[in-house]
């Protein structure tokens, strides 16, 4: 899951105490579909009897390994899950988008404390970092920054030092385990959930907030700004969350000195952008306890050394991104030009394996339309599932396949703040995306991203399900994964609602974006119900009369102009 998540557990509990039930749910039974007993009874018996959803996870994770966007691991995946779907008598392509940028892969790395004592520490370099010029030994210099007249004091002896670029974190010493499933309370407070009409803070509140964050955020830039004039060796920077062994690492940051010709050269350059590379000092992450204990050291007057070793490879051979497609084909002669999509990023971070973010969704789709292809199964739409790449950077492959296919959303402009999406030439013939990046927890119900017309329906779609704990229906929109490109110009994207157990930092092993992020982190029996209730979902969007509704938009999605397909590739 991407970047800068949106915690729905956090907002579980910020509406603890919303009793108020949204209202528009009533529709007539004759109007809900489901499909027959038989039928389903094939998917659930197939799903939960001959599943392969562990296999496939297993391949992504201990075989592949990490899932870096373009890297060479990234690439072994998607022909993989190309030639698995094959195999299951599937047709199935790889579709590029871009150019987006270049790989990155690491060959070697060592990190250890030399003085006062010898201790390795736990680290590792961050993603699109360059290489070191062989192992380095230096001190290790905290940047003790709260203001920009603290730089002064750092000026002329950064050069080949190791520097510390972020504060400390306070750990707090929680127990470690598997995390909780939601409870009752908290998944009826889901179900009940109400969007505030009012702001939840002051606006006086909000503002200040705005301003330190404003601060803090220009400080930073200052001080990227200063570092690169300094050239240290090798920068560190500080876990941004986790504990007790969980390390939180990203790509490497750009710097570069003030410069008004490379401020324009380097206007919208990213990391993984050839251009970038000069500007990219060799970068590791730290664990907090390590971390931590070396700002210690420098603030007691001690001056650590580290001898650091960090060697990367840069992969640009092909700077276009694919995403993964494969279709089972419909077989009604009225609905079988329609489509029905289901998905996954199979991008990840690279310090562990990718498990809960995102083998266990991308296995999890890839075995539901193994579920449905299995079970005998002919749907009448068309049913597409895709495998996204470069999902963790922005969404890239999704939003990149929704603008090619669907539509197109025009950038906000002084006069025109809130563009209208303008229609591509196969708009009309999607009826559903569903989606799945919340980890390695069962599924517990779907989010409605606040179309309430879609609630009967899937409540009705839930019950064959509710002895195995999917029973929640939420108006609550679900943010930073990829049904967000499909539910940003009108399409209906859903994601499904799952027990965090062991995927946010703040429960259990901690796995998001860390190091910890592996195999062992999966319980089978979870990914089992998941794939199973998503076969479930699917396949009966793609056997309905009528495509899922569709929630309104403002402007409406009606009045959206059409253009031809030529237009929106």
């Amino acid at each position: 899951m991407q970047r800068h998540k949106f915690f729905a557990i956090f907002l579980v509990h910020v509406f603890l105490f919303q009793t108020v039930i949204f209202a528009q749910t009533t529709v007539p039974a004759k109007a809900v579909y489901s499909a027959p007993k038989a039928d389903i009874d094939k998917i659930m018996d197939e799903g939960m009897n001959r599943s392969q959803v562990m296999n496939h996870i297993g391949y992504l994770t201990d075989v592949i390994g990490p899932r870096l966007t373009n890297s060479p691991n990234q690439r072994r995946a998607s022909q993989w899950a190309k030639e698995t779907f094959a195999k299951w008598g599937m047709k199935s392509y790889l579709e590029a988008f871009g150019p987006w940028g270049r790989g990155w892969s690491l060959k070697s790395f060592n990190a250890s404390v030399t003085e006062p004592t010898y201790q390795p520490v736990l680290a590792f370099p961050n993603a699109w970092s360059t290489s070191t010029k062989g192992a380095v030994t230096s001190e290790v210099i905290f940047l003790d920054v709260n203001e920009d007249k603290d730089l002064e004091k750092y000026k002329g002896k950064l050069k080949d030092k190791i520097v510390m670029f972020n504060p400390p974190r306070e750990l707090k010493n929680d127990p470690l385990g598997l995390g909780a499933p939601f409870s009752d309370l908290e998944l009826t407070n889901l179900a009940n959930f109400v969007k505030p009409t009012t702001p939840t803070r002051t606006a006086d509140e909000t503002d200040a907030s705005r301003l330190a964050f404003a601060k803090r955020f220009a400080l930073l830039f200052r001080t990227q700004i200063f570092l690169a004039t300094e050239s240290p060796a090798v920068v560190i920077e500080n876990s941004q969350r986790g504990s007790g062994g969980s390390v939180m690492v990203h790509n490497a940051s750009m710097m570069f000195p003030p410069d008004p010709n490379l401020t324009k050269t380097l206007t919208g350059a990213l990391p993984w952008t050839k251009k970038a590379e000069p500007y990219i000092f060799p970068t590791m992450t730290m664990a907090n306890e390590d971390y931590n204990r070396l700002v210690r050291l420098n603030r007691q007057g001690v001056t650590p050394k580290m001898t650091v070793d960090i060697q990367t490879q840069f992969h640009d051979e092909d700077e276009m991104g694919y995403n993964t497609i494969a279709e089972i084909p419909g077989t009604d002669p009225k609905l079988k030009d329609e489509i029905v999509m289901l998905g996954a990023h199979l991008d990840s971070w690279h310090t562990g394996s990718g498990a809960t973010d995102n083998a266990t969704g991308s296995g999890a789709m890839m075995e539901a339309v193994r579920i449905i292809a299995a079970s005998g199964l002919k749907p009448r739409r068309t049913i597409r599932v895709a495998l996204w790449n470069g999902e963790e950077q922005g969404l890239h492959g999704s939003k990149a396949y929704v603008e090619k296919h669907f539509a197109q959303m025009p950038k906000p402009t002084k006069e025109v703040p809130k563009p209208t999406p303008i229609k591509g030439a196969d708009f009309d013939k999607l009826s559903a995306y569903f989606n799945m990046d919340n980890g390695a927890g069962r599924i517990r119900g779907i989010y409605l991203m606040e179309n309430a017309a879609a609630k009967p329906i899937f409540d009705e779609w839930l019950k064959p399900f509710n002895s195995v704990g999917a029973n929640t229906t939420t108006m609550m929109s679900r943010g930073s994964t990829d049904h967000v490109s499909f539910d940003n110009v009108g399409l209906p994207g859903f994601g499904f609602i799952q027990d965090p157990l062991n995927y946010f930092l703040d429960f259990g092993l901690r796995t998001h974006h860390t190091n910890q992020d592996k195999l062992d982190a999966v319980n089978p029996d979870n990914m089992k119900q998941a794939a199973t209730v998503i076969a479930a979902f699917v396949y009966q969007t793609a056997m309905m009369d009528e495509k899922i509704p569709r929630k309104s938009m403002t402007p409406t999605a009606k009045n959206m102009t059409q253009i031809d397909n030529q237009t929106a590739q």
